[in-house]
């Protein structure tokens, strides 16, 4: 029996793209040649007696941010503490469905951050980089129910940001059901400018007309100068009615328009509900983005708590490819294998510890300097980064960055596998190393491309970076 701990997802697969905590409701920036994805902090909850209970979303008051450069190792960048006394936005209770943007101010890269106090508003914060810290600049909502045409959406919630290519801002917001008589044309999406601050609104929202069967979750999307409106159906979408309209309960749906505040005209289904394609269901959230030269979906899926052999409606995040042709979003299928690493990762740079394709095993922290740390590893434990080049020449030394180091253990490095076969040298660690740079010779060179797997033994120490030379 192998001593290594069991993955929550398969090897071949990249999906969902983080396990060690759980992440819903994704939204991508796109910056300098990365894409950063921001996702509700779902956090499981517990009855008295310590069994977990379903998921209400009503502790969730952080926001969870990964970034990858290739589609398929993501850097871990811990969570952006968004509401609640210890949070930014203090006089928010929840942080749900994030959105982000960027706008240069003054000459300098600002970031700003979206996201709903539950139902009832929606806040943004800003940092100097798209990793926080964060703060709240107006503290207060930025969208409340005091704000014009807002006091009778019924789900103030889920934002979406969209950049123009002329610089103009715009926020797409709103949900829900008022009454069974309004099922087919709920009338709750909202669509404003927003200020040239960023953390204004230009113009007072006004409604997003013919949004059929609304349940919540707006996206934006401008492709080849048409304007992509998407949204996911509610769940009240009669069966003798599929047809009829092209789409079912809980899908993503696209509109398009020539503008970026339309009218707004019926596209179609273009993602099926997690449960078509998992056999698990649940609201269905998504954030379309282009990064190099390829269109991607992220969405969520209860597929990692499936693996964790818990059911409670706790969500992860996916992605998968997306086709769009002639103007056309083809209908996506939602996949565990997810997407192809799209370029090769440089061992001999400097990298976070917390950048893994995989893991089983391990946690993450934010060290006091605010700088990711791997930790709570123990026998068994170990992380795979994917896609790794040593070139031709190949790697002889190893370079281990330490965070604290109570006790100690050993720390072996293989390739392709985590076979004994395919170790490649080890590095052994004591409480004297705790905040030190270690330095060793490979046992062997490894050449060209290769899965990197980091596996552990001993407990109660922290990794930072790691780098080969």
């Amino acid at each position: 029996m192998s001593k290594w701990k069991k993955s929550f997802k398969g090897e071949d697969c990249h999906n969902p793209v983080m396990v060690q905590r759980f992440g819903a409701d994704p939204y991508a920036l796109v910056y300098e040649g990365r894409v950063y994805l921001y996702m509700t902090g779902d956090v499981i909850e517990r009855d008295e007696a310590g069994n977990i209970i379903e998921n209400t979303y009503s502790i969730i008051d952080t926001i969870n941010v990964i970034s990858s450069d290739d589609l398929v190792n993501w850097t871990d960048h811990g969570s952006v503490l968004a509401a609640s006394e210890h949070g930014a936005a203090k006089w928010g209770r929840n942080s749900w469905a994030p959105a982000a943007a960027y706008k240069k101010i003054n000459g300098k890269d600002k970031f700003f951050l979206y996201f709903a106090n539950s139902g009832n508003g929606i806040a943004v914060l800003t940092s100097d980089s798209p990793v926080g810290p964060f703060v709240d600049p107006i503290q207060r909502p930025l969208i409340s129910r005091e704000t014009p045409n807002c006091a009778n959406v019924t789900w103030l919630f889920d934002p979406a940001v969209l950049m123009d290519d002329d610089g103009e801002a715009y926020i797409y917001v709103g949900g829900g059901i008022p009454d069974e008589q309004s099922i087919a044309m709920p009338q709750t999406a909202r669509v404003a400018k927003l200020g040239a601050d960023m953390i204004s609104l230009d113009t007072d929202p006004i409604t997003i007309e013919g949004v059929s069967y609304l349940f919540e979750d707006s996206g934006i999307n401008k492709i080849d100068g048409t304007y992509y409106y998407s949204y996911c159906s509610n769940f009240s979408v009669p069966d003798d009615k599929v047809d009829e309209l092209g789409f079912g309960r809980g899908e993503i749906i696209t509109m398009k328009s020539d503008k970026p505040m339309g009218p707004f005209k019926m596209c179609g289904s273009v993602l099926k509900n997690p449960e078509y394609f998992f056999g698990l269901g649940s609201n269905n959230h998504h954030c379309m983005f282009e990064f190099a030269g390829k269109y991607y979906m992220a969405y969520h899926t209860r597929i990692l708590e499936d693996a964790m052999k818990i059911s409670g409606g706790y969500r992860s995040t996916n992605i998968d490819e997306v086709t769009v042709c002639d103007g056309v979003i083809k209908p996506i299928k939602a996949t565990r294998e997810g997407v192809r690493q799209i370029k090769a990762l440089d061992p001999y740079k400097v990298h976070s510890a917390t950048t893994m394709a995989d893991m089983a095993g391990v946690q993450t922290v934010a060290d006091y300097d605010g700088k990711m740390l791997v930790t709570d590893m123990e026998a068994g434990s170990w992380i795979r980064v994917n896609g790794v080049d040593f070139g031709n020449k190949g790697a002889e030394m190893f370079e281990l960055s330490m965070g604290a180091c109570r006790e100690g253990g050993r720390v072996t490095l293989y390739v392709d596998s985590l076979e004994q076969e395919n170790c490649i040298g080890h590095v052994d660690v004591t409480a004297e190393d705790s905040a030190k740079i270690i330095k060793v010779a490979l046992g062997r060179k490894p050449v060209g491309e290769h899965d990197l797997y980091i596996g552990f033994d001993g407990n109660d120490y922290q990794i930072k970076e790691w780098s080969f030379c």
